[in-house]
C-alpha cells in the first residue's frame, strides 16, 4: 500500500501549479492532503477511483485537512476523542479493516510562541487520541506536524533554538510520542540521513540551497515496524513551500 502526505498550502494555488499531474503520477492508495484553505464548493477535483473526505476551517481561507482514498473507510471522524467536529479543520481520522489513519495540520505555535500553550495542550490530545486508537487496532498517523524533532532535521539548528517548531517543548512532545510506542518511518529506514528536508522558507534561493526544516512525517505504530517497505521525501516535487512525503507499507 501506497500513502502520500502533503501540505499543499492552499489547494486552488497548488492545482494550477502542478498538484494533479504529481497526484495521477504518485498513484498512492491514500493521498492526505493539509492546508488546504478552502470551504465547501470552493473547488470541484475529478479524482476517479477515489472517495474525498474533507474536514474546513470555519475561517475563511484557512488550516484545512482532506484524505482522498481508494479503499472506502469503515467510518471517518473530524475531531479528537469523543469530539466530532474542530473549528480549525485539522484533524481527520479513517478507520479502515486493519489501521486507523489519522491525517492532521498540527497548530503553529507562532514566531513570537503566543500559541505554545495551546499547541502543547493539542499534543496531550493528539497522544491520547493516537493511544486510544492503538489499543483497537494499529495507527497510521501523518501530515504537516510543525516541528523538527532532532538537530539533523533542520539546517541551521543552533540558530533556530528555541524557535517556533524547534522548542524543547515541542521536540519533546515528539520524543514522547514515539516512546509511547510509535515509530518514524523516515527515521526507521534513514537514522542519519542529512539535508533531508519537506518544507523551505519562501525567502530567495532558500530551497535551491536546501535551507529547509522536515516537519512532514508518517509516524506508524511499534507493531507496524515489520510491515515498513520505504519512507520518501519527493523534494523536487513543487507547487507548494512543503513538498511530498511517501509511506510504503504492506
Amino acid at each position: 500500500m501506497k500513502l502520500v502526505s502533503w501540505n499543499v498550502n492552499g489547494l486552488r494555488a497548488c492545482v494550477k501549479k502542478g498538484f494533479l499531474d504529481y497526484f495521477n503520477e504518485v498513484d498512492a492508495d491514500i493521498f492526505c492532503i493539509q492546508e488546504t484553505k478552502l470551504q465547501e464548493g470552493q473547488i470541484e477535483l475529478e479524482l476517479e477511483g477515489y472517495k474525498q473526505y474533507w474536514n474546513y476551517a470555519e475561517k475563511k481561507g484557512y488550516s484545512g485537512t482532506a484524505v482522498f482514498t481508494k479503499v472506502e473507510p469503515i467510518s471517518v471522524k473530524y475531531g479528537l476523542l469523543d469530539e466530532d467536529s474542530e473549528a480549525e479543520g485539522r484533524i481527520l481520522t479513517l478507520e479502515f479493516e486493519e489501521f486507523f489513519l489519522v491525517n492532521v495540520y498540527t497548530p503553529n505555535s507562532q514566531r513570537d510562541l503566543a500559541r505554545l500553550p495551546f499547541r502543547l495542550e493539542w499534543e496531550e490530545r493528539i497522544l491520547e487520541h493516537l493511544q486510544k486508537l492503538d489499543a483497537v487496532k494499529p495507527v497510521i498517523f501523518c501530515g504537516d506536524l510543525n516541528v523538527a524533532h532532532k538537530e539533523i532535521d533542520l539546517r541551521n539548528p543552533k540558530s533556530n533554538m528555541g524557535n517556533s517548531g524547534f522548542t524543547e517543548e515541542e521536540r519533546g512532545k515528539m520524543t514522547g510520542l514515539l516512546e509511547a510506542g510509535f515509530i518514524d518511518s523516515f527515521r526507521h529506514f534513514y537514522p542519519d540521513q542529512e539535508g533531508a528536508y519537506t518544507w523551505w522558507s519562501y525567502m530567495m534561493k532558500v530551497r535551491e540551497r536546501n535551507i529547509g526544516w522536515r516537519i512532514d512525517y508518517f509516524i506508524v505504530s511499534e507493531r507496524l515496524r515489520e510491515c515498513l517497505v520505504d519512507a520518501n521525501i519527493h523534494s523536487t516535487v513543487m507547487g507548494s513551500d512543503h513538498c511530498p512525503i511517501l509511506l510504503e507499507i504492506k
